[in-house]
């Protein structure tokens, strides 16, 4: 077993992802980072995964077919840069005006991360670039509850507000997420 440490920025680097895909791998992996400071980044704390770890990590990233070989002067970010736009009725029967907005990448994993399951879920394609916009657009004249949460006193509104929001984009091509769907879960 190799114990020879690696920080998750360099193993972003190195695999061309960038670090917060790295951190959600571990998580899902069930790895624990050792934070540790470095004299080469100031003396801040840098977290760091073994050798041995960070095969498992390029292992989950092939099997999710994340891991592609493409030229490097086509950065990362900007192939990743198509997912969903997400709108998340957070408790109908309970609140029924509460709703979360946001991108993901991966659905399903974003899904699971926020350990949910609602009964309403609507799904644009997207791009990363868009999604501020997007959330701006759509909660427009709602309160603001947390970063992505919002409460408004019509979902009809909300809804037609993000109808007319994609509208204006651009056609993405789909990514094997529903094109544009309420999903009933």
């Amino acid at each position: 077993m190799s114990d020879e440490l690696i920080s998750v920025i360099d193993l972003a680097g190195q695999y061309g992802k960038r670090k917060q895909t790295i951190f959600k791998v571990l998580r899902r992996l069930g790895i624990e980072t050792k934070k540790l400071r470095s004299a080469n980044n100031r003396g801040q704390v840098i977290a760091y995964i073994t050798n041995d770890e960070s095969h498992l990590v390029l292992s989950d990233l092939r099997s999710e077919g994340l891991e592609q070989e493409f030229s490097s002067s086509f950065p990362d970010a900007l192939l990743a840069e198509q997912g969903v736009f997400y709108l998340l009725v957070l408790e109908p029967d309970h609140d029924s005006g509460r709703f979360k907005v946001g991108f993901a990448t991966n659905l399903s994993e974003r899904l699971r991360a926020l350990r949910c399951s609602a009964p309403f879920l609507q799904v644009m394609p997207c791009k990363r670039l868009w999604e501020k916009t997007a959330i701006e657009s759509v909660a427009n004249g709602c309160e603001r509850l947390h970063t992505e949460v919002f409460r408004t006193t019509s979902l009809e509104t909300v809804l037609a507000s993000c109808d007319r929001f994609f509208e204006l984009m651009p056609t993405l091509p789909s990514k094997g997420d529903p094109s544009a769907a309420e999903v009933h879960l």
